[in-house]
Order: C-alpha cells, then sequence, then structure tokens
C-alpha cells in the first residue's frame, strides 16, 4: 500500500522501538537483516528519520537507535506524510487530479470511506503502540517473524 521506503522506515521504527523497550540501542546493520531490508538504503532512510526528530542516534560503543522518550508518541500518519507527503490521505484512488464529491471520479463514492478509515487508522496507531503489540504477541525468531505474525491477523 505504500512505498518500500515507508515500509521500511515503518518496520525499522517498530524494530527500535522493541529494542528500545528491552533497553538496547540496535545499530544500522542490525535493524537491516531483522526487518528484512538492503543495508545502504535502510542506513539512509535512518539518517533521515533522525534529521526529521522522530528517533536519535548515537556513535560509538553503545550506541545506536533510540526514541527519546521526553518526546510524544509518533503516530504513523506523521511518518508516512513525512516521506510520501500527504497526497496519500487525499488523492484520488483513480488517480485524478480533480476528484471529489463534485466532481467524483468512478471510484469515488466506494474509495472515500476506505481512505477516510485508513486515516483513521493512521491517526491512532503510533510506532510505539506497534512496538506494544508485538512485544504482547511474544517473542520471535527475528523482528520480521513478529511483525509478520502481527500483520497476518
Amino acid at each position: 500500500m505504500f512505498n518500500k521506503e515507508t515500509e521500511y522506515a515503518l518496520r525499522g521504527l517498530v524494530y527500535i522501538k522493541l529494542q528500545n523497550l528491552n533497553e538496547r540501542r540496535p545499530g544500522v546493520t542490525e535493524i537491516s537483516k531483522e526487518i528484512g531490508a538492503p543495508h545502504f538504503f535502510t542506513a539512509k532512510i535512518l539518517q533521515k528519520l533522525v534529521r526529521a526528530g522522530f528517533v536519535e542516534s548515537l556513535k560509538g560503543k553503545g550506541g545506536g537507535f533510540y526514541f527519546d522518550i521526553s518526546k510524544p508518541e509518533l503516530p504513523i500518519r506523521n511518518l508516512i506524510a513525512s516521506i510520501e507527503g500527504e497526497k496519500s490521505f487525499t488523492g484520488c484512488a483513480f488517480g485524478l487530479k480533480q476528484c471529489d464529491e463534485n466532481q467524483p471520479c468512478p471510484m469515488h463514492e466506494r474509495f472515500a470511506p476506505i481512505r477516510e478509515a485508513i486515516r483513521n487508522l493512521v491517526d491512532t496507531e503510533t510506532v510505539q503502540t506497534l512496538a506494544l503489540k508485538l512485544q504482547a504477541k511474544g517473542t520471535g525468531k527475528t523482528a520480521l517473524d513478529l511483525i509478520n505474525k502481527i500483520t497476518a491477523k
């Protein structure tokens, strides 16, 4: 549904939060391996997320990525919007530039409620709540196993 960068960013942040809950700060090599993403692409994404202020990083021994607990939780919508823009939440499913209730595309009537449900989902779920849901599911072999387990439900 979202582009690969968004998918990897979301999985990476959830993995980081899971590790932070266990008082660990994972590095980029570990994160890329655990979320099943290419190393250099993951590094680029994480760098972008640090610059955006979504996550923090420390270099050197004991370093890695972590969430600043003094900051509010990160709604998934903020993450998606920072990577893909607001069009993900307002765009036409048919790809038209002008599509609204006055000039609807052939899919507008059925797609508008779906888009609204997605908007509601990403407004209410946070990276932190997703990590807690995964943690509650128990431990899997890898973070990717846990992510696949929760998304299969």
